[in-house]
């Protein structure tokens, strides 16, 4: 990218008035396109401005490339015509608008059910409210909530940290988390499961999902028992069920302040819709292709009948794919030519996948129901992991997809793995979330054959095609100029339009995390460009109904989709074209804010 003229300017008017600055950016610029218990209750919350969100984009321009990086010119980037755009002043701007919320700290509730820190993270809190931010992320730890037994639920601390977060102005994404937190990399803290489940779990160690050597992840429940009443009674849905409600009956005040803008929903393994086929604590290694997870008899048997119901009796689970830390090619399942594309093998892989919709389907179906009426949205996370290895990018440019396969996502060059996810979603309207967005396939070892980029436009393509809201959030807690731009790209796949709705753009990006590295002087400052470039170089908008994002009671969920009919979405198309590079850039801005600050600071001790 080319820049002719930058002036900055620097006047100090009297002693105690205001440094101006005065940035004047054009470009030329060439783009191409890439491819109910004992609950505890506190105060109630304060009703706040009523917000709304829910817009949908018109994608019906987008026409589809057979290839990727076609190369285009631009007489000017879009960010040399925004940057003096201001919200009074240009409204059509705000359609460009990405609201940006960041993740709390996984242990800013502790384990015994204390809010942390209270001072320290309120005046983070405004930090990040003063620099524009929208809202911030937090996972609800199912082992904290109903540690004390079977629906007894104590959600004070949340409560106090809920109230505290809308004194500070800022929206919530709430989390659901009905894993253990603990065991993966970048887990800085350890939440187990309740431990009344734990417990049950040893007397019936199949509640946990098992590999072929029989060796239990206690992560979280297999979707094995998800209608066994092994729990006082209760089957695991109704586990899960029975939380949700106790959340909206002890948090119906901040659900009607509209405080929380999404309610996310765990599926599985850190809340992800997947499989635990891959974790650290068990000896997994990046980049090994993982470990099926369907071994505990519960599915064992669902296994066997389905075999049945198929005319094949004598097929059993796959004995030949290898372990956690093997290539693709050294096992017999996935080398090439191997089980995988046999006439068994794709109906194990069939069957192992089809169980993964089936689960995510019928909690949403709850979720859906308990949250009936609340003007708040469902979000499910797919494909995703908050630690070193994030997204399943490994072995996304071999064959067989081995990583991908053993997570439960059927996903070849020939299949269309995530697409039928994304169908599932949309009978609930729920959010799509994806993650890795900040990664770039040079960034990955040769060996792993990574294909993030890849990935990425795959995922976020199926969702936009069902007509889905899509979020995303980074994998690493990344502070560099480069991953911001990347995520800056995904967030507007083909940039900003200065005419109305850009033809793609992400519903909202969450920063994973925050901590005391982000709100270092120099990484905050370039936090900062970064929040403003994806306010399209606007100033926060505290109304989200300006940049289209409307709010309706959640309505019930759309009848149940036919299996066959989410299996049709597996016919492969090509995903939406996108950008090289973004057209909102930090390289330069990024570094200016910085000098910018600098100067600031030096006039002022100046002054004082």
């Amino acid at each position: 990218m080319q820049m002719e003229n930058i002036v900055c300017v620097a006047q100090r008017i009297n002693m105690g008035t205001r440094i101006t600055f005065q940035l004047e950016e054009r470009y030329n610029l060439q783009h191409g396109m890439s491819g109910a218990g004992g609950a505890i209750r506190v105060e109630r919350a304060r009703k706040q401005r009523a917000t709304t969100h829910g817009f949908k984009l018109d994608r019906g321009l987008v026409k589809k490339q057979r290839r990727v990086g076609v190369p285009f010119k631009a007489a000017a980037t879009a960010e040399s015509e925004a940057q003096v755009r201001t919200i009074s002043k240009d409204p059509i701007m705000l359609a460009n608008y990405v609201p940006v919320y960041v993740m709390l700290p996984l242990g800013v509730v502790t384990n015994d059910n204390v809010l942390q820190d209270r001072v320290g993270l309120e005046n983070q809190l405004k930090e990040l409210q003063a620099v524009g931010v929208d809202g911030v992320m937090v996972d609800v730890w199912w082992g904290i909530v109903e540690s004390k037994g079977p629906q007894q639920y104590d959600w004070s601390a949340y409560r106090t940290l809920f109230q505290m977060v809308q004194d500070c102005k800022l929206k919530l994404q709430a989390i659901m988390s009905f894993h253990k937190c603990g065991g993966n990399v970048g887990d800085s803290v350890l939440i187990p499961l309740p431990k009344w489940v734990l417990e049950i779990g040893e007397s019936d160690p199949d509640i946990f999902y098992t590999n072929r050597k029989g060796i239990r992840n206690k992560e979280c429940l297999s979707l094995g028992v998800d209608n066994q009443p092994l729990f006082h009674g209760r089957t695991a849905i109704e586990l899960y069920t029975d939380y949700m409600q106790s959340f909206r009956d002890n948090m119906e005040d901040f659900l009607e302040s509209e405080l929380m803008i999404d309610i996310e929903v765990g599926l599985g393994p850190a809340g992800e819709l997947r499989y635990p086929s891959y974790t650290k604590n068990l000896g997994w290694e990046f980049p090994g292709i993982g470990e099926f997870q369907c071994y505990d008899k519960y599915l064992k048997a669902d296994f066997k009948g389905a075999a049945l119901r198929a005319d094949h009796p004598e097929w059993e689970l796959p004995d030949n794919a290898g372990e956690s830390n093997d290539v693709p090619e050294s096992t017999e399942f996935f080398k090439s030519g191997g089980t995988y594309q046999t006439e068994k093998g794709k109906f194990f892989l069939t069957w192992y996948s089809n169980k993964l919709l089936t689960h995510g389907d019928e909690i949403l179906d709850e979720a859906n129901n308990v949250f009936l009426g609340c003007k708040v949205k469902l979000a499910a996370k797919v494909n995703y992991q908050m630690n070193m290895v994030a997204g399943i990018h490994w072995w996304y440019k071999a064959e067989s997809h081995a990583a991908e396969l053993t997570s439960g996502y059927y996903n070849l060059h020939h299949r269309d793995g995530y697409r039928p996810v994304a169908r599932m979603l949309s009978r609930h309207n729920a959010i799509l979330n994806f993650t890795c967005l900040e990664m770039r396939n040079h960034e990955q070892p040769a060996k792993a054959q990574s294909g993030a980029q890849e990935l990425v436009q795959q995922v976020l393509s199926c969702g936009w095609m069902e007509n889905l809201e899509v979020a995303g959030e980074n994998a690493l807690a990344r502070y560099d100029r480069e991953a911001y731009n990347q995520i800056l790209l995904n967030a507007r796949p083909n940039g900003v339009n200065q005419f109305g709705p850009p033809t793609l753009k992400m519903y909202g990006v969450t920063y994973l995390r925050l901590s005391d590295k982000l709100m270092q002087q120099t990484n905050f400052n370039i936090f900062k460009a970064f929040v403003r470039k994806m306010h399209a170089n606007l100033e926060y908008c505290p109304d989200p109904e300006k940049y289209y994002h409307f709010t309706v009671p959640m309505e019930r969920s759309k009848p149940k989709i036919p299996l066959e009919v989410l299996l049709e979405a597996t016919k492969p198309v090509e995903p939406y074209p996108w950008y090289k590079e973004t057209d909102m850039s930090l390289d330069v801005t990024g570094f200016l804010d910085y000098i910018v600050a600098i100067i600031v600071r030096i006039f002022k001790l100046k002054l004082n």
